[in-house]
């Protein structure tokens, strides 16, 4: 399994990824906004992306050890 780029630590189990939420004016640069909804498996990713949401408190919550 490839690792995602990016993890996102999220409260809601309905979340929004276009690709360049952190990116100052970069909607240009994203892709089109989509809406996932996480499942029960604790996360889910985007398919343009591959941003993954995790659901805090859910069973995909695990926190790397440093």
């Amino acid at each position: 399994m490839i690792t995602p780029p990016e993890t996102v630590r999220t409260h809601a189990p309905r979340v929004a990824c276009d690709g360049a939420s952190e990116i100052r004016g970069g909607a240009a640069l994203g892709h089109p906004r989509v809406w996932l909804q996480i499942d029960e498996k604790g996360y889910v990713e985007c398919g343009y992306c591959d941003r993954r949401f995790v659901l805090i408190g859910g069973p995909a919550d695990v926190q790397e050890a440093a």
